[in-house]
């Protein structure tokens, strides 16, 4: 590990990005051992809150050694890249769906991917792709992490000098998100499914979260309100595990409490998933110190895929697909669906060794050119 990295918040990056794999494979049983399936929150707000937390430490440390202008300029080059990024992976994953639904009968993927309308209008389905409207199934992360880069260019100053005024600002638009009902428009009328008006909420909340911890003030929960976090956490738990029985679920919950809590959406990000979400974080981060064993085997190769997030990210939407279609083609079986889903697994720590080795090569490529 670098030199004052907490080697945690790439270790919970990299299983958030093997979780969101292997949610994204339809009927897989390793799904069933993802977050959400134990609690209100999932996978994906741990992602955007830990967005929010690396971005603020590597681009605030940047704005406080070389001013704002410079680090702005290095976050725009980075929302280009994830723009850049998620062109290219959209070609690429069209490409995987459109050959495989040629030869897989049984199964509609270009109906199960979301691209139909690409189908039937592809000239405005093109435009809309560029201008982020037009989303396939399983690229929706991308854009929305794009459009917070660009918000964090904006509010680095205020992240940095104004910390309260800006969350402040960003809790009042989730409040009115919720209330009004407002989102972005996608493709056809329809709306942005990772609605960035409210998700923008927990990002900032991680970015200064991290600025906290990088002026040695991180947050840390009074004792009373952590038992009552974990408390959260528990009866969420048993909330989300009740869904799998709809009778007892039903004969449990109380009509009232049921027209109070539902739905607990994600598209807008539901105040008891954010709840969750926030509590999760903070309970992880009172109970699971850093250590030597975070250098261990399986710990290490977490680590390294968190590092390289949006490469490993992307590498995990084609793999989806592709263990959906071997999974298929091969009978849907148990030791099937566990063979596919750790071999994708496995893919993913290999693609980021090879990262990791490529720009080791380069470097020293350099430095010998440097030395003579």
């Amino acid at each position: 590990m670098k030199a004052g990295r907490d080697g945690r918040i790439d270790l919970y990056r990299g299983l958030a990005l093997v979780f969101i794999f292997w949610d994204h494979v339809p009927g897989s049983l390793l799904g069933l051992v993802s977050p959400r399936n134990l609690g209100l929150s999932d996978a994906a707000e741990t992602f955007v809150f830990l967005a929010g937390y690396s971005a603020a430490l590597a681009y605030g440390g940047a704005m406080a050694r070389d001013g704002w202008l410079p680090a702005a300029i290095r976050v725009l080059r980075r929302a280009w890249t994830l723009y850049v990024a998620h062109i290219f992976l959209m070609v690429l994953l069209m490409g995987v769906v459109f050959v495989a639904n040629a030869r897989v009968e049984t199964r509609d993927f270009v109906a199960e991917m979301h691209l139909g309308y690409f189908v039937l209008d592809t000239e405005q389905a093109l435009v809309d792709a560029l201008t982020l409207r037009f989303k396939p199934n399983l690229m929706d992360p991308l854009p929305l992490y794009i459009l917070l880069l660009l918000a964090m260019a904006a509010l680095l100053p205020g992240l940095m000098k104004a910390r309260g005024l800006v969350l402040g600002a960003s809790g009042l638009l989730y409040a009115l998100t919720l209330l009004l009902d407002w989102n972005m428009p996608g493709q056809r009328g329809e709306w942005w499914f990772f609605n960035p008006l409210a998700w923008q909420f927990l990002f900032l909340l991680g970015a200064a979260a991290a600025l906290r911890a990088r002026e040695g003030r991180p947050w840390r929960l009074p004792r009373p309100l952590l038992a009552a976090a974990i408390g959260y956490l528990l009866l969420s738990a048993l909330l989300a595990l009740s869904w799998r029985f709809p009778e007892l679920h039903d004969a449990i919950m109380p009509r009232a409490a049921a027209e109070l809590i539902y739905p607990i959406s994600k598209t807008s990000l539901a105040p008891l998933r954010l709840l969750h979400a926030l509590a999760l974080a903070a309970v992880v981060a009172a109970w699971v110190p850093a250590g030597p064993w975070l250098d261990r085997p399986l710990s290490r190769n977490l680590r390294r895929i968190g590092r390289h997030s949006l490469e490993v990210f992307c590498l995990g939407v084609i793999l989806a697909p592709m263990a959906d279609i071997g999974n298929t083609l091969l009978g849907d079986r148990i030791p099937v669906q566990i063979l596919t889903g750790f071999g994708g697994v496995g893919i993913m720590f290999a693609f980021a060794l090879l990262i990791e080795w490529s720009r080791a090569v380069i470097e020293q490529a350099r430095l010998s050119r440097a030395a003579t």
